[in-house]
């Protein structure tokens, strides 16, 4: 999917082909009482994340654009899981901010403790052409605005599902990438289109917004860290997933066939929002399989995490008020 020659340069080319994860779904503690919700989880590694929380007894939110996609999975998870499983579809279109603000309103009237926030949903590679419907880069608007708005809305319902755990927190955890490390700025005059993003190019405005997934998790570590959110952000693993959709067709298929399947995908996920270990990694970037891992330095840079944050704030205001 991105090139090997790179991360083998940057040292990077054992998340590309990890060492047998020492993790598996059947060590998740049991969930019972969790409310939990993951950013489209009808499918791909969102769909395999959703399955396992289920297992493990929690009740799960889908939240995706697309409602048959999704009423097609919970018919699905229904026979995999049990048809007693507690599956809901919430839609949320990330690339609107105003259905991000009906998604999180809907939920908070439903939910009044959430525990596990999985910001897992995504596109890679969109066309040049395409921008959300608030005049953003898809890219940037739905991997991190969208998000951003997201977290922000729902987090009085996460600091109350902190307070109300035995263990006195909430897992909030960030879908970011590989891509993550192929840069460590953000080019704010390429949220919208103009001449730098379209110099920039689909697959680097994808890396910045890896990046600045990465950089807003921590900013939320450390924003509400001491009001019990432990924020983790992670690469879950070359896998083979919906992403692909908008490769060439024959690039697709070479590149898909020496990916790891959505199961692997999930289990960094699953690890951050469930296991006990992962409270002691709040701010921190997992790598796959499961394992505490370090991105590139500038993600650590506080004075960079301040700036976009102060950048987000400032593009949804107007969502937040």
């Amino acid at each position: 999917m991105l090139s090997g020659i790179k991360y083998w340069r940057a040292g990077l080319l054992d998340q590309m082909n990890p060492p047998k994860p020492t993790f598996g779904v059947d060590q998740i503690p049991d969930l019972s009482g969790h409310v939990a919700i993951v950013t489209g989880g009808g499918a791909g590694i969102g769909y395999e994340t959703s399955k396992a929380l289920l297992q493990h007894h929690a009740k799960v939110y889908l939240c995706t654009r697309d409602q048959g996609k999704a009423e097609r999975a919970i018919v699905r998870l229904k026979a995999e899981v049990g048809k007693d499983c507690q599956v809901i579809f919430v839609q949320l279109d990330l690339a609107n901010l105003k259905s991000v603000k009906r998604a999180a309103t809907e939920l908070a009237a439903r939910e009044h403790e959430v525990h596990i926030l999985i910001n897992n949903a995504g596109v890679m590679w969109s066309a040049l052409d395409a921008l959300t419907d608030d005049g953003y880069d898809m890219q940037f608007g739905t991997n991190v605005i969208g998000h951003f708005l997201f977290t922000e809305l729902l987090m009085p319902v996460l600091l109350a599902g902190a307070r109300a755990s035995p263990d006195g927190h909430t897992r909030v955890v960030t879908v970011s990438s590989l891509a993550a490390y192929n840069t460590g700025e953000v080019w704010y005059d390429a949220l919208r289109d103009g001449p730098t993003r379209r110099k920039l190019g689909t697959e680097k405005l994808y890396d910045q917004s890896k990046f600045a997934n990465a950089v807003v998790a921590r900013q939320i570590a450390q924003r509400y860290g001491e009001q019990g959110i432990v924020s983790i952000s992670l690469n879950p693993g070359a896998i083979k997933t919906d992403l692909q959709r908008t490769m060439n067709p024959i690039a697709r298929r070479i590149v898909q066939a020496a990916l790891f399947p959505p199961t692997m995908g999930a289990l960094t996920s699953l690890f951050a929002a469930t296991m006990p270990e992962a409270l002691n990694y709040n701010g921190e970037f997992m790598v796959p399989w499961a394992r505490l891992g370090k991105c590139r330095q500038e993600m650590y840079d506080d004075s960079l995490g301040q700036k976009l944050w102060e950048r987000l704030e400032d593009e949804t205001k107007t969502f937040r008020d």
